[in-house]
């Protein structure tokens, strides 16, 4: 078997190698498919297939037209001041709750996940407006850091969730259906770090202490006023891009392009929008449009050589060797997911793993029709591949928060805050398998 799957496995192999390298991922995976191609001796006509594949399934896909339409709306919610101002009243409201600060930034994170979608831009955010305070209220360094990237990373599964859009293009499954089973499980996954800090503000308060009144915003408004002042943005933004999907009204792109106007709008309501605003949000929305955009080209040129070299019978024969039952095989699928997302991005593991898998997948019996396997597989997924943005090496938020701190805080310090919250990640994603409802209830009603 080794034999048979030789360049296979050597494309694997080369392809961790490579990104330890540190050398930009999209060229690492272009890299390998031309190699690889030549070394397999891919033939001419089945190359061909790489450019119509590019082409039609990529550039042509109307569904992508939501990613720079997402990422602009997160970019520009953020220049417009929505978060601090609704962190500072939150941090009003949990003031005199002990880790009330820490609990206001998890809220944060759940609302702003649902309005941005962006995993870079809210922890970058957080961890700007929240660690300066919790490190001056002495708050323990791990309770700090840690919330602010597990909050943080909420966005790439709380809908609307640019993951969840290129799920869908791959799998081959609605978008807005995706949306929908992803939204409880992200609010569960925010209720257990709320439920977290509650218990560890309880159990080791001095890790977690009160806030000093001076600390705590000046605003003379009435609380109850100030916090409809500061939600209304945000939550009109949410049920105008996930309601009009939810009720069919519009399509994820459509959405998005609400979504893009309604953080205009936004923005100029809290004055804010200006020509130095607008050029900064659309070059960093043209930016990482193309970095998502480029991953996605040389990662269907990877997949498509992988296949080409015996790549899925390869992941098939693996399968069926293991000898498992159906939940047998998804946990095994899971865990091995789990310690791709160590050294993968959660795009190569969509573009590369997720068509390997899905055959496999179709074919189990869940006691669930096609669709709805296909749909709490996804959300599986996305919630496994969350835990990527905070495990080492490569865990994408613990290198902002590095970069936050700017060099204050040991690397070590950062990986031993997230422990706790890839645990309940991971917790979440055992509850969501067991308990399928959690995923397939808002679809089914809906």
């Amino acid at each position: 078997m080794f034999i048979e799957y030789l360049l296979p496995i050597l494309m694997v192999a080369c392809l961790l190698l490579g990104i330890f390298t540190g050398y930009p991922v999209a060229f690492v995976l272009g890299g390998l498919s031309i190699i690889f191609a030549l070394v397999g001796d891919v033939p001419l006509p089945y190359l061909g297939m790489m450019g119509s594949r590019i082409f039609g399934g990529v550039v042509e896909n109307w569904l992508y037209i939501a990613i720079p339409l997402f990422v602009f709306m997160g970019l520009m919610l953020e220049k417009s001041g929505v978060a601090s101002r609704l962190l500072l009243t939150l941090q009003r409201l949990f003031g005199q709750v002990r880790g009330g600060l820490a609990i206001s930034v998890a809220l944060l994170g759940v609302v702003m996940a649902a309005s941005t979608g962006i995993v870079g831009a809210s922890v970058v955010m957080l961890g700007m407006l929240a660690l300066p305070v919790m490190f001056k209220q002495n708050y323990k360094e791990e309770m700090a850091l840690g919330v602010v990237a597990a909050s943080g990373t909420l966005g790439i599964l709380i809908p609307p969730s640019i993951m969840l859009v290129l799920m869908g293009s791959i799998m081959q499954v609605s978008v807005g259906d995706l949306f929908k089973g992803a939204l409880i499980p992200g609010l569960m996954l925010g209720a257990l770090y709320v439920g977290y800090l509650l218990f560890m503000g309880w159990l080791k308060p001095e890790w977690m202490p009160l806030a000093d009144p001076d600390d705590l915003d000046t605003d003379t408004t009435p609380l109850a006023l100030a916090l409809l002042r500061d939600l209304v943005g945000p939550v009109f933004l949410m049920v105008a891009v996930l309601g009009s999907i939810m009720s069919g009204i519009a399509t994820p792109t459509e959405a998005a392009a609400i979504g893009a106007l309604g953080a205009i709008i936004l923005a100029v309501v809290a004055r804010k929008l200006n020509y130095l605003t607008l050029r900064d949000v659309c070059y960093d929305t043209a930016k990482s449009t193309a970095m998502i955009i480029f991953i996605v080209i040389a990662a269907t040129a990877y997949s498509l050589i992988f296949k080409r070299l015996g790549g899925d019978y390869l992941i098939m024969d693996i399968v069926s060797s293991i000898g498992l039952g159906p939940y047998g095989l998804l946990l095994s699928i899971m865990l091995m997911i789990f310690i791709l997302g160590f050294f993968l991005e959660w795009i190569e593991i969509s573009y590369v793993v997720l068509p390997l898998l899905l055959p496999v997948i179709s074919l189990l019996d869940f006691g669930m029709t096609t669709q709805a396997t296909l749909v709490w597989f996804g959300i599986l997924m996305a919630i496994n591949l969350q835990t990527s943005f905070l495990t080492p090496p490569f865990g994408y938020a613990l290198f902002y928060l590095k970069g936050v701190t700017e060099g204050k805080v040991k690397i070590t310090t950062i990986y031993k805050s997230i422990i706790p919250y890839v645990l309940l990640q991971v917790t979440g994603l055992i509850l969501c398998i067991v308990f399928p409802a959690i995923i397939l209830w808002l679809p089914g009603l809906l």
